[in-house]
């Protein structure tokens, strides 16, 4: 998150695109610049299991980095438009990624956001969707978040490999939310619909995102 953070921060004078693909020591969760994870998470717990916290430099919610891929791009302002027309210019490449390798009907960017259904829901990416998000039959496959300078902008996003562990959920989350039912309600868990290893479905992935991402900005 330093990292992503660093780039942002001198990316003044940058003329290319650049993408990176995450990979986590351990167990983590990373939270928007604005969220504080102890009034969700029950901090005690969250140690015992060996979960490491990271704020973004990005705004949204809470995410869980064991059941998902997480990317980031770096876009010079020769590309920017707007806030929301950068979300969807990075997420519809995420979409056609998605389209082509599952070869999904009915996958759209959802036009506008879904009721939480509680407000700690809100704070959780995968709890529910939001406008521009990546969807299929109302259940989210990837969210993202941004931050913008007149320099360029830095998009942080998440696509759902795996349903979230309900035991693990049950012992980190603080009681008297229905988080944990609107993370099993709005989610689409693309390896439980494919026969293939997580890194199989990265690698795929990664490669889709990148052509389709190159295409978009060509014609930006």
């Amino acid at each position: 998150m330093r990292l992503d953070a660093a780039l942002l921060g001198a990316i003044g004078g940058e003329s290319e695109v650049s993408v990176r693909f995450y990979e986590w020591k351990r167990p983590s969760i990373t939270y928007g610049h604005f969220v504080r994870p102890e009034d969700y998470l029950d901090m005690t717990q969250v140690e015992a299991f060996g979960i490491d916290l990271a704020k973004r430099p990005t705004g949204g919610g809470l995410v869980f980095h064991m059941w998902d891929m997480a990317f980031s791009v770096l876009v010079p302002k020769a590309y920017m438009r707007s806030t929301m027309e950068n979300y969807f210019l990075i997420n519809e490449s995420v979409r056609r990624s998605v389209d082509e390798f599952m070869g999904m009907n009915g996958l759209l960017l959802i036009p506008e956001d879904m009721e939480a259904f509680d407000g700690a829901c809100a704070r959780f990416c995968m709890a529910r969707p939001t406008k521009y998000d990546v969807v299929l039959h109302g259940k989210k496959i990837a969210g993202a978040a941004q931050r913008k300078t007149k320099e360029g902008f830095l998009h942080q996003g998440t696509i759902a490999l795996q349903l979230p562990d309900s035991a693990l959920l049950d012992a980190i989350l603080l009681p008297g939310t229905r988080i944990k039912e609107a993370m099993y309600a709005s989610t689409y868990p693309l390896l439980e619909n494919v026969r293939m290893t997580k890194t199989q479905v990265q690698l795929a992935l990664e490669q889709l995102f990148c052509s389709y991402l190159q295409q978009s900005l060509s014609l930006v």
